[in-house]
């Protein structure tokens, strides 16, 4: 069974990138809080 991919909008990326540079959070929790794997943040 094949799952759809998820498309994040620019607008999530760019808010994503804020909460990780402002927030003194690792990328980790910030994926956590935001119902994402980690690696997703790296690209």
């Amino acid at each position: 069974m094949t799952e759809e991919r998820r498309v994040f909008t620019k607008e999530f990326k760019e808010q994503a990138v804020m909460l990780i540079e402002s927030s003194g959070k690792s990328v980790a929790a910030i994926a956590k809080d935001l119902g994402i794997r980690e690696n997703n943040l790296w690209r």
